[in-house]
C-alpha cells in the first residue's frame, strides 16, 4: 500500500468509499457552491465517453452548475451540442467561446486596453469559463469532456478537498494511472517521456536549482486535466492559452497560494482519447511539447538565476535525453512485472522526437519569448468591473440565435 506523501498533501484512494464522499457534498452544497467547467471541441460530441459524462453528472446533485466551454464553428455545431446537453439535468450553460455575443464582448474589451482576442486555444476558453463559473460559486472544478473512465467519483475527489472545510485546500490537482486495461497499454508519454525528465534535467543535471521546479515535481501528473480550486484564487492566476495550461497553472498556484493548501488526489484508473504524434509543433503531441517548453523555458525563467543562452539549451538537450532513457529502462521492467505490452523502441523513438522539438523551440525561445498568458481575472476585472455579468449575458444571447 502506497502511504507516501510528496512536498504537497497526497490523497490516496485507500477505501474507494465515494458515497461517503458524495453524501457530505451533498449537506456542504448548502453553503458551499460548486460549478463544474468541461472545455470541449465540437468533434467530441461524437464521442461515447461525452454521453457517459452526461450520465454520471446527473448522479452529481452537490454540484451547482455546469459551465460548457465550447470551441465550434459554426452556428450549426454550437445548435447540435446545446441539443446533446439537453440530457443533462443539472443547471448548465453552454458557452460558445467563438459565438458573436462572446466575441462582441472580447471586441469591445480592446476599448479598456484589454486585448485578448489573438488567444487561441484551450486555455483561452477556461479563462472564459472561469470567469462566468466565479460568479456565484464557493470553488470550481475542471476536467476535460473525453474521459472514457468517468464515474462520478471523478468531480466528487476533486471538490472534496476544497469543499470540507475542515480541510479548505485552495487547490486540488487530479492524478491517475494512465493505463488502458483493455491493450494492456501504459499512456501519459507526454508527461513520463518528457515532463517529467525534462525537470528533472533541469533540477539535477543542469543544477536550475528552484523551489517552483521541486513544487511542479511533487505532482505525480502534472499534465493531468482535471482540477478543482476556489473561486478567489482562480480570479488570481495567469495562465497560457496554449497546451502549457496545465504546467503554467501549477506554476500560478505556487505564487499565489501555499503548499499547506494545495493537494493532490488519486483519481484510480483514466483512460481518454490518444493523440498523434503530429507531422509538425502545430498538430496532436508534438504541439503540446513544444508548447510546455515554451511554458517551461519561462518558468525557469522568471524562478531561477540561470542564463538561458545556446549552450545551456544544448547542455539541456543532451541531459533530458540521459535521464529519458533511465526512465524507460525503469517503465520497461514496471510494464513486465504488470503483464503490460511496452516496446521500447517506440518510446525511445518518442524521445528522439521531444528532444528535437525541445531543441528547436528552445532556439526560437531565445529569439523571442513566445510563451503567452492570459491575464489574471483581478486585472481584467480593474479594467471591466461586470465583465464577468457581460460574458454570462452574451452566452446567454448566443442561445436566443437557437430560438430564432
Amino acid at each position: 500500500m502506497d502511504f507516501y506523501q510528496e512536498k504537497i498533501t497526497t490523497i490516496h484512494d485507500f477505501s474507494n468509499d465515494s458515497d461517503m464522499i458524495i453524501n457530505h457534498l451533498q449537506e456542504l452544497a448548502v453553503s458551499r457552491r460548486s460549478a463544474l467547467i468541461i472545455p470541449m471541441l465540437y468533434s467530441e460530441i461524437e464521442s461515447p465517453s461525452l454521453a457517459n459524462i452526461v450520465y454520471e453528472l446527473n448522479k452529481c446533485n452537490f454540484i451547482s452548475e455546469i459551465i460548457i466551454a465550447l470551441a465550434a464553428s459554426d452556428k450549426e455545431e454550437y445548435e447540435e451540442v446545446v441539443r446533446f446537453f439537453k440530457n443533462l439535468n443539472l443547471t448548465h450553460l453552454v458557452v460558445w467561446c467563438d459565438g458573436p455575443g462572446v466575441s462582441k464582448v472580447i471586441e469591445d474589451m480592446k476599448e479598456k486596453g484589454l486585448d485578448i482576442s489573438h488567444f487561441k486555444g484551450k486555455g483561452k476558453d477556461v479563462w472564459l469559463a472561469m470567469g462566468i463559473a466565479s460568479l456565484d460559486v464557493y470553488a470550481i472544478a475542471l476536467h476535460d469532456a473525453d474521459i472514457l473512465t468517468y464515474s462520478r467519483s471523478f468531480p466528487a475527489k476533486l471538490l472534496y478537498p476544497i469543499l470540507n472545510p475542515k480541510l479548505n485546500f485552495l487547490f486540488n490537482k487530479g492524478y491517475y494511472a494512465r493505463i488502458n486495461k483493455e491493450n494492456r497499454v501504459m499512456y501519459g508519454r507526454v508527461f513520463r517521456l518528457f515532463v517529467r525528465p525534462f525537470i528533472e534535467a533541469l533540477q539535477t543535471d543542469v543544477g536550475c536549482k528552484s523551489e517552483v521546479l521541486d513544487y511542479l515535481q511533487a505532482f505525480r501528473y502534472t499534465l493531468a486535466g482535471e482540477f478543482a480550486l476556489t473561486s478567489d484564487i482562480a480570479l488570481h492566476l495567469r495562465f497560457p492559452a496554449s497546451w502549457g495550461l496545465e504546467v503554467g497553472l501549477l506554476a500560478e498556484v505556487y505564487r499565489n497560494s501555499s503548499l499547506k493548501r494545495t493537494c493532490q488526489t488519486d483519481l484510480g484508473f483514466y483512460d481518454h482519447k490518444h493523440k498523434s504524434t503530429g507531422e509538425n509543433i502545430s498538430e496532436g503531441l508534438s504541439k503540446m511539447v513544444n508548447d510546455i517548453v515554451l511554458t517551461l523555458l519561462r518558468i525557469t525563467n522568471e524562478t531561477t538565476s540561470i542564463q538561458i543562452s545556446k549552450p545551456f539549451i544544448q547542455g539541456l538537450y543532451v541531459k533530458y535525453r540521459r535521464s529519458a532513457q533511465d526512465l524507460i529502462r525503469q517503465h520497461y521492467a514496471d510494464a513486465i512485472c504488470n503483464n503490460l505490452l511496452y516496446d521500447r523502441h517506440v518510446e525511445e523513438h518518442y524521445v528522439e522526437v521531444f528532444s528535437d522539438i525541445f531543441l528547436n523551440t528552445g532556439s526560437s525561445y531565445l529569439e523571442v519569448d513566445k510563451s503567452v498568458q492570459m491575464p489574471d481575472w483581478k486585472r481584467a476585472l480593474s479594467a471591466v468591473p461586470d465583465l464577468r455579468e457581460q460574458l454570462k449575458n452574451a452566452a446567454l444571447k448566443d442561445l436566443e440565435l437557437i430560438r430564432t
